[in-house]
């Protein structure tokens, strides 16, 4: 976390670089708070050494479209006084460390990885100016020409999709319990994700344009983590769940269901491009090994479906994370599944689920489709 904080120019702290978010300066501080108020206060009884910061810092945001925070950047401390909320933190925290609890220990690390990537969310709509680009840029691949990746259907036979883990085996949040299997019927889905250059055609007839597109004199470009670039045709195409659904249709598809998606994953390999090897993503051809089975499930962009995020029977939330998953089973959030060219590994586990809004555009997030 702190190495992708290190790409932040000083001067851009204090920006809000997605409106629904809060401004960079409040992620500096959020982990730190977050494990304090975890380990520290709930876990050891501590007391607070900075009540304020513990309160300022301890949650983030997820507004209603057209509800956007009305902060201003004098509302908010200083980079040193944060910094050293920080260094204090980690002193107290790593003195007591043998005394915390297994589980909380689980939550504070998948917490901070978490925050990894949504923070480089919020960093890919920083100005180029803002940040600083690391050695490590785009993977040099090629781009080629679009290619008919559309119609490459895997069969995935009927039967029993197992989601969800069983309490007590290994950690998990509390929207992963409990353990449960689904019948699912025999269906088509597609080898590959969709790419820019498929999602290209939807435009053509009158589609809106991704959000991670801009046209500019020469054609479509692709506005990269550090840079801009001519749109990669053989790419995921980052878009939206409404997006994704519309094209979808337009095709005479449909998306996955989370089951479905537990199905046509089983035996899936990893895609080369997770755990920030990459900024951007890489074409949906990159790892196909040859098999007949669908390629990068897990990696190179979160996969949506078309399951609302809800509990499984028997949910439970955590009393010390009670706002983890709950407040958002509220049927305006859709399962994503699989992960980024910025998920960490842990997330890998089939029973993890994410989670955003049909129509957030920062995400990347993927799709393939579904033979009706």
């Amino acid at each position: 976390m702190d190495s992708v904080f290190r790409l932040v120019q000083p001067g851009s702290f204090y920006k809000r670089p997605i409106g629904e978010r809060n401004r960079i300066i409040f992620y500096l501080g959020h982990v730190d708070a977050f494990d304090w108020n975890l380990i520290a206060r709930y876990g050891l009884d501590l007391p607070s050494f900075h009540q304020e910061f513990d309160r300022l810092f301890a949650f983030g945001i997820d507004p209603p479209p057209g509800q956007l925070p009305q902060d201003q950047p004098t509302d908010w401390p200083g980079i040193p006084e944060v910094r050293h909320y920080q260094e204090r933190t980690r002193e107290k925290i790593d003195e007591w460390l043998p005394e915390v609890p297994e589980q909380l220990l689980h939550v504070a690390i998948e917490h901070r990885l978490m925050h990894a990537e949504t923070f480089a969310y919020i960093l890919h709509q920083l100005d180029y100016s803002g940040k600083v680009a690391p050695h490590q840029g785009r993977p040099g691949w090629r781009s080629a020409e679009a290619l008919g990746t559309t119609d490459r259907w895997i069969r995935v036979p009927e039967g029993a999709a197992r989601l969800g883990q069983e309490a007590g085996a290994a950690f998990g949040w509390d929207n992963e319990f409990e353990a449960h299997t689904v019948e699912v019927p025999e269906f088509l889905v597609g080898k590959y994700k969709v790419t820019n250059g498929e999602y290209l055609e939807f435009v053509r007839s009158g589609a809106p344009a991704p959000f991670f597109w801009v046209e500019r004199d020469s054609g479509w470009n692709f506005r990269g983590m550090f840079s801009e670039y001519a749109l990669p045709l053989d790419a995921p195409a980052y878009v939206t769940h409404d997006e994704a659904t519309a094209f979808a249709e337009w095709r005479g598809a449909r998306l996955m269901g989370e089951a479905e998606f537990h199905r046509a994953a089983c035996g899936a390999r990893r895609s080369s491009n997770l755990n920030f090897r990459y900024w951007d993503p890489i074409p949906v051809t990159a790892d196909d090994d040859g098999t007949d089975r669908p390629m990068q499930l897990l990696g190179n962009g979160w996969e949506w479906t078309s399951s609302l995020f809800a509990p499984f029977e028997g949910f439970q939330p955590f009393p010390f994370y009670t706002n983890y998953s709950q407040p958002f089973f509220d049927g305006q959030h859709y399962v994503m599944k699989g992960g980024s060219p910025l998920t960490a590994e842990c997330f890998l586990r089939p029973s993890f689920r994410n989670w955003f809004r049909p129509s957030y555009p920062y995400v990347y997030a993927t799709f393939r489709l579904v033979a009706r």
